[in-house]
C-alpha cells in the first residue's frame, strides 16, 4: 500500500535530486529517506529511481507517481484541514428531524444558541412524527431525531430505542381542550371519563393510539370525528364547538387557544420527549453540541 509519507519523500527527492538534499528539506536523516524510498518501491512493485553515481533520475513510473502525488497530497491536506475544522466545531452539518410541537418550541432556542456559539456549524430541519422520524435516523437521513413516547406503550414497543443513544429532554403533560362554552369549561380538572360522550379530535397516529388506550382503560371508546397532525387545526375545531381533544403542553405553547379552554385531565399522562442519535454519531462534535443545546432549551 502506498502511504502519504512515502509520497512526500518521493516528491522531495524528485525536487532536490538526491537523498541527502531531500533529508535536509524534510528534517530527517539520509538513511531514513533511503528506507522510505525502498518501502515505496516495494509497494509500487517497480523501480522509481535510477541511481548512477551521484546522479539520480526518476523512472517513467517514478515520474507518473510524482505527477499524481501532488494532487493526492493536496487533497489529503485539504481533507485534514476540513476534518480539523469539523472536530473543532468551526464547520460541520447536522440534519435534525423533529415532531411539530418540538420544532416550534425546543428547536428554535437550541439552534439559535448553537449558531451563536458555533457559527460554522450548519443545522437543517425537517418535520416527521415518530416512529417515522426514528426510521429516518436509522436509515441515515438525519443525525438527530426528536421523538416522544407514552408510558402506556406496550411491552413490544418499549424497546424500540434500545439501539440508539437517548438524551432525555422533558416529560410533557397532556391537557384537555374543550370549547369555551362547554359545560366543563370552568371545572379546572376533569376525569377523562366525563368526556366519554363527546366527539373527539385526535392527532398523529401514535397520539390517536394512545388516546384510545387511555379512554378504554377508563371504560369507553372515544368517538373520533376528526384527525389531524396540525395543532392549530385541532384548536380551531375545538373552538368551533366540533369536539374535544387532549394536547401536549408543548403544542399549546405556540398555538393561540381562541374559542377553547384547557383542563387538567385525570388520569394524568405525560409523554417522554427525547433526542435520539446513533452511537457513532454521538461522538461527532457538532452532533454532541446540538444535543447539549436541545437539553438546555428543554430545561427552560
Amino acid at each position: 500500500m502506498i502511504e502519504a509519507r512515502h509520497l512526500r519523500v518521493l516528491r522531495a527527492v524528485a525536487a532536490t535530486g538526491s537523498f541527502s538534499a531531500a533529508a535536509r528539506e524534510l528534517g530527517c536523516t539520509q538513511p531514513a529517506v533511503s528506507q522510505q524510498m525502498k518501502a515505496l518501491e516495494g509497494a509500487a512493485g517497480t523501480p522509481l529511481l535510477i541511481r548512477s553515481g551521484r546522479e539520480m533520475r526518476l523512472t517513467e513510473a517514478g515520474r507518473a507517481l510524482v505527477r499524481h502525488a501532488t494532487g493526492i497530497l493536496a487533497g489529503l491536506t485539504a481533507a485534514e484541514e476540513e476534518v480539523a475544522a469539523i472536530a473543532g466545531l468551526r464547520a460541520g452539518r447536522v440534519r435534525l428531524v423533529s415532531f411539530p410541537s418540538g420544532s416550534s418550541t425546543l428547536v428554535p432556542m437550541a439552534l439559535a444558541e448553537l449558531r451563536a456559539a458555533h457559527p460554522g456549524t450548519r443545522v437543517s430541519l425537517v418535520e416527521a412524527e415518530p416512529p417515522g422520524s426514528v426510521e429516518m435516523l436509522r436509515s441515515g437521513d438525519c443525525e438527530i431525531a426528536l421523538a416522544f413516547r407514552y408510558p402506556q406503550m406496550s411491552e413490544e414497543a418499549s424497546g424500540e430505542w434500545d439501539d440508539l443513544v437517548l438524551r432525555p429532554l422533558l416529560n410533557d403533560r397532556l391537557v384537555g381542550v374543550v370549547p369555551e362554552g362547554h359545560k366543563l369549561a370552568g371545572a379546572g380538572a376533569v376525569g377523562i371519563a366525563e368526556l366519554a360522550g363527546e366527539p373527539w379530535i385526535a392527532g398523529c397516529p401514535r397520539c390517536r393510539g394512545h388516546l384510545v388506550e387511555v379512554c378504554e382503560s377508563e371504560g369507553f371508546t372515544p368517538r373520533i370525528d376528526f384527525a389531524t397532525d396540525d395543532y392549530p387545526t385541532v384548536i380551531g375545531l375545538v373552538g368551533a364547538g366540533l369536539g374535544v381533544a387532549v394536547l401536549p403542553e408543548l403544542a399549546l405553547e405556540s398555538v393561540r387557544t381562541k374559542g377553547a379552554t384547557t383542563l387538567e385531565v385525570e388520569p394524568a399522562v405525560r409523554r417522554e420527549v427525547v433526542a435520539l442519535t446513533l452511537p457513532d454519531l454521538a461522538r461527532v462534535p457538532a452532533v454532541a453540541a446540538t444535543l447539549d443545546r436541545l437539553e438546555q432549551a428543554a430545561r427552560r
